[in-house]
């Protein structure tokens, strides 16, 4: 499903586009596809924009032209993954702890396509899938209290295989967030949570979200659907 996912992503490419790259299992395979097209000669002069160091070193090692965002004022495309899809096209983002990465870039697209499989659909957002929320080091429990407040529960994202905490790109932690009911009005809790002092930036991604790109399989087989947003 994620392949032909990513497949189907790059067809919406054309050549002389800046590009935006996304994180992710998913996205990494449209990286894949994409610089097989670029050495096919199948597209030209693409320059893209990395919003993960994990894009970027993918990107570096395919030989794909890379850009700062910085020296960009707009994108043609952003092409990004996403852990959760509500029916308006509203997401949560994040579990990779790129987000901050992601939504800069995302703010400054064209056009935002999200690729995903049809288990990151969802009728309301988190209500399986915590929100993750970008945090000073020296504010996370600063931040978990306001959060508790707002009748949310929060723990700090621990890694794998090293001791302690996630610190993502830009060195902070991350408090990953579960409302009691989910929740039912993304924007509003986006300006909250961005307004707690301490807090960099959160996952949710309002009304940034053109076109979303959906995998399944049908007959045993993968296909790829594109899902009208819900008014």
């Amino acid at each position: 499903m994620k392949q032909v996912v990513a497949d189907a992503a790059i067809r919406e490419v054309k050549s002389d586009m800046i590009l935006g790259l996304g994180s992710g299992s998913t996205a990494a395979l449209m990286i894949k596809s994409l610089a097989d097209e670029i050495r096919s000669g199948k597209l030209q002069n693409i320059r893209c924009v990395a919003t993960s160091f994990q894009s970027e070193v993918l990107a570096l090692e395919l030989d794909i032209p890379l850009i700062e965002l910085a020296s960009v004022s707009q994108i043609d495309l952003a092409i990004d993954g996403a852990d959760e899809v509500d029916p308006g096209f509203q997401l949560i983002k994040g579990g990779g702890a790129c987000h901050v990465r992601e939504k800069l870039v995302a703010s400054k697209a064209n056009q935002l396509l999200i690729v995903v499989d049809e288990t990151k659909l969802v009728q309301n957002l988190n209500q399986s899938f915590p929100l993750p929320v970008e945090v000073l080091p020296s504010a996370w429990k600063q931040v978990q209290e306001v959060i508790s407040d707002m009748n949310g529960s929060s723990s700090l994202r621990m890694a794998t295989k090293k001791a302690g905490p996630i610190v993502t790109d830009q060195g902070n932690l991350i408090l990953d967030i579960l409302f009691n009911d989910g929740i039912k009005n993304p924007k509003d809790i986006e300006m909250k949570i961005n307004n707690i002092p301490g807090v960099l930036e959160n996952g949710l991604f309002v009304d940034l979200t053109d076109k979303v790109l959906v995998g399944k399989i049908e007959d045993n087989v993968p296909v790829v659907y594109s899902p009208s947003r819900a008014s």
